[in-house]
């Protein structure tokens, strides 16, 4: 199974932004226990390419390590030779997309207007992260006439709205702080909740 197809089949990349190095494993294995399968650790973090490589190494058969926040195609590079086996960005940058796509790895580039989604999906993106986009209802008029292009909603997705994306045509989630809340400390009983919490997205979008 390729890496889209597996973020496609689990639909959920948990963000992880700015978490101290030493609470990373132990928040991956927290969302694993949930039942996440893609973690996002943003180049804007301590240490983040030590991470994707430490994290990719040590849940290889676990869990999907990506990159996110790269701006730049130098940055997708340094995020690639690490192991990210995908490269999020918060925008539309062609350069950074097309060298993600020639070195094999899975290429989705923030996007909010029409013209920059169609944008990035003729560049190469394979799928096309909706940012911001707390409104549910904005998924389903771009589905309009867009409906060939998979979307990603991030940057609102929460446990109150994440079916009605779903139900409007997304195909997977970015989620952050309403999943990972880096700024509270990574206690026992922190990881405990966070395993519960990433249960209930993982419900969330189960098919019923």
């Amino acid at each position: 199974m390729t890496i889209l197809s597996q973020l496609l089949q689990h639909k959920i990349i948990a963000i992880i932004r700015g978490a101290e190095p030493n609470d990373v494993l132990p928040v991956a294995h927290a969302l694993f226990e949930g039942g996440i399968r893609a973690i996002e650790i943003t180049l804007n973090s301590p240490d983040a390419l030590q991470l994707i490589n430490t994290v990719s190494k040590i849940l290889k058969e676990k869990m999907l390590v990506g990159a996110g926040t790269v701006l730049d195609a130098s940055s997708a590079l340094e995020a690639i030779e690490a192991g990210a086996q995908f490269i999020i960005s918060p925008s539309v940058d062609v350069e950074t997309i097309q060298l993600t796509k020639q070195n094999g790895i899975v290429s989705i580039p923030g996007a909010f207007t029409a013209t920059e989604i169609v944008t990035a999906y003729k560049a190469g993106a394979d799928l096309i992260k909706v940012f911001p986009a707390s409104n549910p209802q904005y998924i389903k008029d771009l589905m309009g006439p867009l409906s060939h292009i998979p979307m990603m909603p991030t940057g609102g997705v929460n446990l109150e709205n994440i079916r009605d994306f779903k139900n409007n045509g997304a195909v997977a989630f970015g989620i952050g702080s309403s999943l990972v809340n880096t700024k509270q400390p990574i206690t026992e009983t922190y990881l405990k909740q966070l395993t519960i919490k990433a249960e209930q997205f993982v419900q969330a979008i189960s098919n019923q």
